[in-house]
């Protein structure tokens, strides 16, 4: 990865970091016991969600990306997203899996399902038609399904949290919601960054990477099992957001010269960044009102990924 890039990325990243927790400053000039409050019970939970599931997003999608050979793989756009919003409703709202802990197994329980079927549907080395075409079948009908899940949820305030689910929000959460989904989320990722040899060698074909002494078949089923636990736990606390896993990993796979095991990491930090940008853009809206956070990262993703399906439909234009 190019150094100087790198350096940039590390310098922004404290100083969102620092907007994020100060950013309006009007709440914190008030009495020292209330800017405490802001800061602590506020602000600090919704700066660690997004740094983390930031990160999450990222990693998760530069591993799927190499999984599927493919740079649409994004949780999004593969359903996995989707499918751990679905799992979590489901468990919240007719199971009685209330605890932070108890949904984010849900979460973790769809994102798996959603990626399985997806592997039934598409398979390993898919075409890009084929893999967008069911990852969007499995996104809209994880995402109709937790509308009806909602609607026909005993709590007559359920329907409400729909936006949240199928938009994404870091709005009041707690630290206790922010340790239950990062602490799974960020075990995930540790075992998941041991992999980056394996996915760059997978990059030259399963009959190489056997050679050189990986089983393409159990890393297929370590991948789509620890991709699941890191977004399933985060979506369970924060609903489902767009793009950050489709952006950070196009772009680091671009510093890192192709090698898809490489860019996990700056993946991940392109994904902390972006997300935790996007959250600030979320507190510009009039009115004291809040924009919605799947509203940002699809503002910003959109673009590049028209620009993707474009390269390759110039690619493979004769």
């Amino acid at each position: 990865m190019n150094r100087r890039v790198l350096l940039l990325l590390l310098m922004v990243a404290p100083l969102l970091a620092a907007g994020g927790l100060l950013i309006p400053l009007a709440p914190l000039r008030g009495p020292p016991e209330l800017a405490q409050l802001v800061l602590i019970e506020l602000r600090l939970p919704r700066l660690l969600l997004a740094l983390g599931y930031g990160a999450a997003l990222g990693m998760t999608g530069a591993a799927l990306q190499a999984l599927f050979a493919n740079p649409l793989a994004s949780p999004d756009l593969t359903g996995a997203s989707s499918g751990a919003a679905l799992g979590a409703v489901i468990g919240s709202s007719f199971l009685g899996l209330v605890t932070p802990l108890a949904m984010g197994v849900s979460g973790a329980a769809g994102a798996g399902a959603a990626l399985l079927l997806l592997f039934a549907l598409a398979g390993r080395r898919s075409d890009t038609p084929t893999l967008l075409l069911a990852g969007i079948a499995i996104s809209l009908a994880a995402g109709a399904a937790t509308s009806l899940a909602l609607a026909l949820a005993p709590s007559p305030f359920a329907f409400y949290e729909a936006f949240d689910w199928l938009m994404g929000s870091l709005v009041d959460r707690s630290l206790g919601q922010a340790a239950a989904a990062l602490l799974p989320a960020g075990i995930a990722m540790a075992f998941l960054a041991r992999r980056a040899r394996a996915l760059d060698a997978l990059a030259l074909g399963e009959d190489v990477a056997s050679s050189l002494g990986q089983s393409p078949r159990r890393l297929r089923r370590e991948v789509v099992l620890l991709s699941s636990i890191a977004i399933g736990a985060c979506v369970a606390v924060c609903g489902a957001v767009g793009f950050v896993g489709l952006v950070a990993p196009v772009l680091a796979r671009s510093w890192t010269r192709g090698h898809p095991g490489r860019a996990l990491l700056p993946a991940a930090l392109l994904g902390a960044i972006l997300l935790t940008g996007a959250d600030l853009l979320t507190r510009l809206a009039p009115l004291g009102r809040t924009i919605p956070l799947g509203v940002v990262t699809a503002a910003l993703g959109t673009p590049l990924f028209l620009a993707l399906l474009l390269r390759m439909r110039w690619r493979l234009t004769p």
